[in-house]
């Protein structure tokens, strides 16, 4: 999927318009600057064709604030990885320096970039002020009103002017895309010149050799895949220089990227704790996972080193124990086949629709098996269940009262559809909706 980034100065309306095209309330929007931080993703659909949006936090480029500073490399990494950007303006401002600045900055990336100008509130013909805009050498200024949403439909207009045509996105999408991600050293690196049949990516025991977020895409008897290989993502505390913080920036702007994760473990250091965050930064994107132990060929064994190692696991990854587990050397070649099998599943599981009356079939075998809780003489029904979407497979549950619902009884219901269908490797998502009863 192609990606359009939205950047500009604070306060100019960034996330109202993010809000405004992806259709829903995700961003944050205040008067106050600087509220929005960090990347959103939103999806915006425009004439049959579908893209990622992103909303950065407002760019002062001269600025020395710690906070401003990392804001303005999270708008970098957004620029860096775009295929299009949105530059949005202030009509009622005009041009100011930073925005100059700003536009200069997108021009250097060399990506097709958009001028609106935002906050042309009035129906008609475009203000007087909307002609200044010319003055930043990017084109022709498109003027919008991000609250009423005035101009939208000329911004996206422009906006798939600029995007490759469809015949480019589906070649992209018939890949699978694979994150390889993971602490420093953990052989990331290595497993893609396994899978490659070549040195496509520097290789060394130093950890955090790599800094960038690489695609590879590779053409096998499995199929098609494109590796992500990230930089080793290590504890805050020892992200020391700008460098490092980039790197992991990009890495988890991977994940986003990502259908299928692959969370590496090195089989000689054992399960870290921050192999547990890594894990979760995948889980939080909702991405199917697979658990891939390398450097297995370093580890003494016996009959039942594995079978112990597998246990230990799963108790580590209790959070997530939906995700198979698979024992890798990738500098030996050890089971890669098998991994490329794993990875066609997780997706096409992360990937998978049930029907609604498949799924009420099992809600009302699960709800007479064990009754829904009870409270103060209350209880739960669950009129009907449906799967709202996919990547991961959401789930929407009708109720009478939303807070009987407990989180141990979605469980339990999640477990009853797993037992059905597998969903193996893929997290599910719950949405709980009051209903009154007819």
């Amino acid at each position: 999927m192609r990606t359009v980034a939205i950047v500009g100065r604070p306060n100019v309306g960034k996330s109202t318009l993010f809000n405004k095209l992806v259709g829903r309330r995700l961003a944050i929007v205040d008067d106050t600057p600087g509220v929005t931080r960090d990347r959103l993703y939103g999806t915006c659909e425009w004439l049959n064709r579908r893209f990622l949006l992103v909303d950065t936090g407002g760019i002062e480029p001269f600025s020395g604030d710690e906070l401003l500073t990392s804001m303005r490399e999270q708008a970098q990494v957004a620029i860096d990885g775009a295929d299009a950007i949105i530059l949005i303006t202030d009509s009622r401002s005009g041009v100011v320096a930073t925005d100059r600045e700003v536009a200069q900055m997108l021009q250097k990336s060399g990506k097709p970039i958009i001028l609106c100008v935002n906050k042309c509130d009035g129906i008609g013909a475009p203000p007087p002020e909307l002609y200044e805009f010319y003055n930043l050498g990017i084109g022709d200024p498109i003027p919008v009103s991000s609250t009423h949403g005035h101009g939208t439909g000329d911004l996206l207009d422009a906006v798939l002017e600029h995007l490759p045509p469809e015949k480019e996105d589906g070649d992209e999408d018939d890949a699978i895309r694979v994150a390889i991600i993971g602490k420093p050293n953990a052989g990331k690196s290595s497993l893609v010149n396994a899978l490659c049949g070549e040195e496509r990516r520097i290789v060394s025991s130093v950890a955090g050799t790599t800094r960038d977020a690489a695609d590879t895409r590779i053409s096998t008897p499995k199929g098609d895949f494109v590796l992500i290989d990230t930089a080793g993502l290590r504890r805050k505390s020892r992200v020391a220089d700008n460098i490092e913080r980039y790197s992991v920036m990009r890495a988890q702007m991977a994940i986003e990227r990502a259908q299928v994760c692959v969370i590496m473990i090195d089989a000689v250091d054992g399960f870290t704790e921050q192999d547990s965050k890594v894990a979760g930064l995948a889980l939080e994107s909702g991405k199917g996972c697979v658990i891939a132990v390398n450097k297995w060929d370093a580890i003494e064994k016996d009959g039942h080193t594995m079978d112990i190692q597998r246990k230990a696991l799963m108790k580590d990854f209790a959070f997530m124990s939906y995700a198979p587990i698979i024992f890798i050397s990738a500098t030996e070649k050890i089971r890669l086949n098998r991994l490329l099998d794993l990875i066609k599943f997780v997706d096409s599981q992360n990937a998978m629709r049930i029907t609604t009356g498949r799924l009420n079939e099992i809600l009302a075998a699960a709800t007479a098996r064990v009754q829904p809780p009870t409270d103060k003489g209350r209880r739960l029904k669950i009129y009907y269940m449906t799967q709202a979407s996919t990547r991961p497979p959401t789930f929407v549950c009708f109720v009478n009262k939303a807070d009987l619902f407990h989180y141990s009884y979605q469980r339990y219901l999640d477990n009853q559809i797993r037992e059905v269908f597998g969903l193996e490797g893929t997290p599910t998502r719950w949405i709980v909706r009051e209903r009154e009863s007819k």
